[in-house]
């Protein structure tokens, strides 16, 4: 006899369809992460998650609008302030924070930095915003030389740690980052992420590498969210990547590690096929953020996006009658831009139930919280988290 029906949700993460009204405030103006990188690519090639609607949420060169789209769709505004990856997940989740995680465009203060020593017995080199993938290059022979670390920001709320993984081994970094997530970055800077950074080399070429081995160590929510809601009424929520770490791991029995999007997309329907249990997935794909829209590699971005169309029929396929499928996104990183940080942008949405044929205008959300609230009305929990608003009905076309 096989399981129960089952809430599925995938985070194609950084991938907005538009700026936000406030997005100038960010530095976001004109911001559309996947349209733009549809025109500076020459097109899309997505005809899975075109006939299911994507096209109709923003114009995307390549991916046109359908009249019938086969799954209900429409797009998601962020009412938290803030463009991370941590306000993102939460607040779709059921948190909204109203207030930003601190950032630090002039680098982190005298005191977090003695903090930084006192606690670690360790200099650093660095501290300053930078691109991940350039200051390893600066730095990375001072580093290999000196033993320090390289610390630094970006215009999102993290306080990044990188290091060769022949000088501190990989282990030793992830205690490092403990150590600044409880005992340095505290009080009022209390970062929303604190990240390890390991890479390799130099190669032949001279360059430095990073390795997949990151880890992310975030805030712990504040409040209770969908996925506490969930393990209160003994529903198992089974993370896909960092998930589990972006929630420090309450709520969520497991996240395995994805070495790439196609690695987490294996991990995903392995876990969808799994008939142990009806549990909640919650899955996030990073190389969209990560791999290209950090370096503006618009080209990369895009065959990204074609990549993960390419696997939707596996995903339907491996669905059972009545399993509930929403795609969305956490914020943009719009890889067109002069900036290699996020964007305030809305996030896609499309939702269907596995039987249920076509869909609606679901229109544009007023919170990413809509999410949860759908994922705790899906599983007889409607209320259960006091925010959001469920769509489950319309997309089930009642």
């Amino acid at each position: 006899m096989g399981r129960q029906p089952r809430a599925i949700v995938l985070v194609l993460d950084s991938v907005g369809v538009g700026e936000l009204p406030d997005a100038a405030e960010y530095g976001d103006a004109g911001a559309n992460t996947i349209g733009n990188t549809s025109r500076a690519a020459g097109g899309l090639s997505m005809p899975n998650l075109g006939a299911m609607g994507l096209g109709n949420i923003t114009d995307i060169e390549g991916v046109a609008r359908v009249a019938k789209p086969r799954a209900s769709w429409g797009r998601n505004a962020e009412a938290s302030a803030g463009k991370d990856t941590t306000t993102g997940h939460w607040e779709m989740m059921g948190m909204q924070l109203k207030r930003a995680f601190p950032t630090y465009e002039d680098g982190f203060p005298h005191d977090v930095m003695e903090a930084w020593t006192r606690e670690t017995g360790l200099g650093w080199l660095g501290n300053h915003p930078a691109s991940g993938t350039v200051i390893i290059q600066e730095l990375g022979a001072e580093h290999l030389s000196s033993g320090n670390p390289i610390i630094y920001t970006s215009a999102d709320s993290v306080f990044q740690i990188a290091a060769h993984e022949d000088v501190i081994p990989i282990e030793r970094l992830y205690e490092l980052c403990s150590i600044a997530r409880n005992r340095v970055c505290v009080g009022e800077h209390a970062v929303g992420r604190i990240i390890a950074r390991p890479f390799i080399g130099p190669d032949a070429a001279g360059v430095f590498q990073r390795t997949h081995r990151r880890r992310d160590f975030a805030l712990e929510p504040p409040e209770p969210t969908v996925l506490d809601r969930l393990s209160e009424a003994g529903i198992l929520s089974y993370g896909i990547g960092k998930i589990g770490e972006i929630f420090a791991w309450r709520g969520i029995c497991e996240s395995p590690h994805s070495e790439n999007n196609m690695h987490g997309f294996d991990n995903l329907l392995a876990r969808v096929n799994d008939d142990t249990d009806n549990g909640f997935v919650f899955a996030n794909l990073v190389d969209f953020d990560m791999i290209w829209g950090h370096r503006n590699d618009a080209e990369g971005y895009a065959r990204g996006l074609e990549a993960v169309d390419a696997r939707i029929p596996e995903l339907v396929e491996a669905m059972r009658p009545g399993d509930l499928f929403i795609l969305t996104a956490d914020h943009g990183c719009d890889p067109t831009s002069d900036s290699t940080d996020h964007s305030r942008e809305y996030t896609p949405l499309i939702a269907c139930v596995k039987g249920v044929e076509g869909g609606v205008d679901l229109g544009t959300r007023s919170t990413f919280a809509d999410i949860g609230e759908t994922v705790l009305d899906f599983y007889g929990l409607a209320g259960s988290c006091g925010r959001g608003a469920s769509f489950l009905a319309e997309v089930r076309g009642q």
